[in-house]
């Protein structure tokens, strides 16, 4: 593929994307490459609905292919809360201390001793021909009643992994990136450019 554009400002991501499509994407661009870039009101119930709003939004402005993510945390006892709000679950603009002492203060009351939880990562690829793909990473794991570790961000320190005794944010980069839903929704997009290379 000749050019990408992913919907997002953050450069750090962008770097991150780049690295990954080497050798599949001639050119990955990000938002603020482009003036007047549209700013989506993400206001899809699921994942899915806010990535393709945003892709296809990113498609229509620019004319060019498009990449878009969303994620969060699902938790089994809050009903899947916070979901798709899970970067303003204690309010608009709340930062990582305030969502995650949100968190902790909705599931106290909460019985039981293991409070299954996921962390889930959704990709939306469309492109100006209509073609629209989705790429889906989860991994499993339960939240605790503290926080543990020191990397990561977000919710991290707050969720064991399965399979792990350690937190998200006590994992290395290295680890994270190898299991993480963002790692796992990324990997089924470059196999899915590398099978569209293999056949053009």
């Amino acid at each position: 593929m000749k050019e990408l554009v992913v919907a997002t400002r953050n450069r750090g991501k962008l770097l991150e994307i780049q690295a990954m499509l080497t050798g599949l994407v001639a050119s990955v661009r990000c938002a603020g490459d482009f003036t007047g870039f549209p700013e989506t009101v993400e206001d899809g119930a699921t994942f899915e609905e806010n990535a393709l709003k945003k892709a296809r939004e990113a498609v229509n402005f620019c004319g060019l292919p498009a990449l878009a993510d969303d994620s969060g945390l699902v938790v089994d006892a809050l009903e899947g809360r916070p979901g798709v709000y899970s970067a303003r679950f204690a309010g608009e603009g709340a930062g990582d201390a305030a969502n995650n002492a949100k968190l902790l203060s909705e599931l106290a009351g909460v019985q039981c001793e293991v409070k299954k939880a996921a962390f889930v990562c959704t990709l939306a690829f469309v492109t100006p021909e209509g073609v629209e793909q989705i790429f889906t990473g989860t991994v499993a794991g339960s939240i605790l009643a503290s926080a543990r570790g020191e990397g990561g961000f977000g919710y991290d320190p707050l969720f064991l992994v399965d399979g792990y005794d350690r937190t998200m944010a006590e994992l290395s980069v290295d680890e994270k990136n190898r299991i993480s839903h963002r790692g796992q929704a990324f990997r089924l997009f470059c196999e899915y450019l590398q099978k569209g290379c293999e056949r053009s």
